[in-house]
């Protein structure tokens, strides 16, 4: 879906996004980024000493990629309501990955075919509440699938079986890139 260039950009725009939101700066003009193509979703994800330290993202991007990041960006280093916000005596040890989301796909749960493990996220609603995980979530704890359908249930502060008693149940693809090593 993106070449190596896009998303070098990508997590470029990202990281400048968190370093100027940080600072309380305006962000500086990006480069454009050619060519990108219209996702249906976007979450940026930050990391500090390989902990999580912030994700948020989009469902619907309204504004077209690149603007979306930079607004994921900014919203998970200042809005993720887990933690406080990012200081700047954090930013040199920060990791930023960019995860651009494939289309949703309702799924019957309980069709062990329905969630792969590593390729799928997952996305679980019921009336106004929903959760996402992305599919490196699954991989990263040792999920299983039964695991991780439950485990999007809490994130939607739903009873554990909510997959298995109503909920719909969403899976995805995504393409995940970032940061190696903090800058």
């Amino acid at each position: 879906m993106l070449n190596d260039v896009q998303k070098r950009a990508l997590v470029a725009l990202a990281r400048q996004s968190v370093v100027a939101i940080v600072a309380r700066a305006a962000a500086s003009v990006p480069q454009p980024v050619d060519d990108l193509p219209a996702p249906f979703g976007v979450f940026v994800t930050i990391r500090r000493g390989g902990q999580l330290r912030g994700c948020l993202g989009t469902l619907e991007c309204r504004h077209g990629l690149a603007a979306e990041v930079i607004r994921c960006a900014a919203d998970a280093a200042t809005e993720d309501p887990r933690f406080p916000p990012v200081s700047g005596d954090e930013l040199s040890e920060l990791v930023i990955d960019v995860s651009v989301l494939g289309p949703l796909e309702e799924i019957a749960p309980a069709d062990p075919a329905a969630v792969v493990v590593g390729r799928h996220g997952l996305v679980v609603e019921r009336g106004a509440q929903r959760g996402l995980l992305l599919p490196q979530v699954a991989t990263e704890w040792g999920w299983t699938a039964a695991e991780f359908l439950s485990q999007t249930c809490r994130k939607a502060s739903l009873p554990l079986d909510a997959w298995q008693n109503g909920a719909r149940v969403y899976r995805f693809e995504a393409e995940v890139f970032g940061e190696d090593s903090p800058s």
